[in-house]
C-alpha cells in the first residue's frame, strides 16, 4: 500500500498574492475610513453650524480688511512707480538732448583746432575785432561749462530717479505677495463656511444665515423710496439726516438695498461693508479710506447715544466690520456672501465705536 502523504500546502502564486494583499489593503482602508468618518465628522446641527460659520464670516472679514488696506497701498505704490517711470523718461530725453548739444559743439572746436590766445592776439590784422571776439568766447565758454554742469546734475537726477522706481518696484511687490495671503486666506475662510452650509437644507440655511429680510420693510420698497429721494439729493422720507452730505449718503445705501456681497467690491453693483459705506459717501462727494480700521479715525468720534443718520458704525474689538446708520436704532450693512445688503438693527454685533463725517 502507498504511503499516506500531506497534501503539501500550495503557495500562492506572485499574482494571487497580489491580489490577496491588495484585498486585504483595501479592506483596512475602508475599515479605517468608516470609523474615521464616524469620529472626525459628526453631523452638526443648525446652530453649531451657525456658530462656526459666523466665526469663519468674521475671520474671513478681519482677512478682507487686510486684503483691502494692502491693495490700496498697492494701488498706490503702482502710480507711484508709474509716475516715477514717466518722469525718468521725460529726463533721460532731456539729458540725450544736452548730451546731443555738447557733443556737437566739442567737435566743432576740436575741426577748428586749438592756438593759444595771445599768438591769435600777434597775428591778428584786427586786434580790437580779435579781443571783441575773446571776450564773446569767454561767455561762450563759461555758458559751456555751466551746460556740462546742468547735464551732470541731470544724470544724478536720473540715477535718483531710478534707485527711487527700483525701490517703490520692490515695496509693489511686497504688496502683491501680502494680497496674495490675504486672498488665500479669504477664500479659504469663505469656502469652508461654504461647505458647512450646503449641508443644511435650504430651510435650515435660511435660519441660519436669516433668510433675505431687510428689516421691517422690504428691499423693495425701500429701494423704491431710496431712488425717489436720490432724485432729490436726500435721505428717505422720514430718515431725518443733519446735513446733505449724510443725506446723500443714506440714500445711497438704501438704494443699494439687496446687492450681493462680494469681499474687496466697491459697488456699484456688489459690496462689501467698508465697500458700501465708501461708495455711499463717494456718492455724496466725500472720499473716505477703503478700511474699516482707517474709516473710524476720519471725522469726529460719536456716542452710540448720540447716533444721527449717516454716522458711521463699527462693531468687533479689530474693528472688521462698519454699517452706516440710518435712525431708529438700525443701520445699512453689507453683512456677508450668505446675507445681500440689508437693514438690520445696531445691536446686531459687538458695537466698537462710531464716528460722523464732518
Amino acid at each position: 500500500m502507498a504511503a499516506h502523504r500531506k497534501p503539501k500546502k500550495r503557495s500562492l502564486s506572485g499574482s494571487t498574492a497580489r491580489t490577496a494583499a491588495t484585498f486585504a489593503l483595501a479592506s483596512a482602508a475602508t475599515a479605517t475610513a468608516f470609523e474615521g468618518t464616524g469620529h472626525a465628522d459628526p453631523r452638526l446641527t443648525p446652530s453649531e453650524v451657525k456658530a462656526k460659520v459666523d466665526a469663519l464670516y468674521r475671520e474671513a472679514e478681519v482677512a478682507t480688511e487686510k486684503y483691502n488696506g494692502a491693495k490700496e497701498k498697492a494701488d498706490r505704490a503702482e502710480t507711484a512707480l508709474d509716475g516715477l517711470r514717466d518722469e525718468a523718461a521725460r529726463k533721460a530725453d532731456r539729458l540725450n538732448t544736452a548730451r546731443q548739444d555738447l557733443g556737437s559743439l566739442a567737435a566743432a572746436q576740436y575741426r577748428k583746432g586749438a592756438i593759444d590766445p595771445s599768438m591769435q592776439l600777434v597775428l591778428s590784422s584786427d586786434p580790437d575785432t580779435y579781443l571783441d571776439r575773446a571776450a564773446r568766447a569767454d561767455r561762450v565758454g563759461h555758458r559751456q561749462a555751466a551746460e556740462i554742469a546742468g547735464v551732470r546734475r541731470q544724470v544724478r537726477s536720473l540715477d535718483q530717479l531710478r534707485t527711487e522706481a527700483t525701490d517703490t518696484l520692490k515695496d509693489l511687490e511686497s504688496r502683491q505677495a501680502e494680497l496674495r495671503k490675504h486672498k488665500k486666506t479669504v477664500t479659504g475662510k469663505l469656502g469652508e463656511a461654504r461647505r458647512l452650509l450646503a449641508r443644511l437644507t435650504e430651510e435650515e440655511r435660511a435660519r441660519v444665515t436669516g433668510g433675505a429680510r431687510t428689516g421691517s420693510l422690504g428691499a423693495a420698497a425701500e429701494g423704491a423710496r431710496a431712488s425717489r429721494a436720490a432724485a432729490r439729493g436726500t435721505a428717505p422720507d422720514g430718515v431725518k439726516a443733519p446735513d446733505s452730505r449724510a443725506g446723500a449718503a443714506v440714500s445711497y445705501a438704501y438704494n443699494a438695498l439687496g446687492s450681493p456681497y462680494v469681499w474687496g467690491a466697491t459697488g456699484p453693483n456688489a459690496f462689501d461693508c467698508s465697500g458700501l459705506t465708501q461708495a455711499a459717501y463717494r456718492a455724496a462727494g466725500v472720499s473716505l479710506p477703503r478700511t474699516t480700521y482707517a474709516q473710524i479715525d476720519t471725522g469726529r468720534r460719536v456716542s452710540r447715544a448720540d447716533l444721527q443718520p449717516g454716522d458711521l458704525v463699527f462693531f468687533y474689538p479689530g474693528i472688521s466690520h462698519v454699517g452706516l446708520y440710518v435712525g431708529d436704532g438700525k443701520m445699512i450693512h453689507a453683512p456677508n456672501p450668505s446675507a445681500p445688503v440689508r437693514i438690520a438693527p445696531v445691536d446686531e454685533m459687538p458695537f466698537a465705536g462710531a464716528t460722523r463725517i464732518a
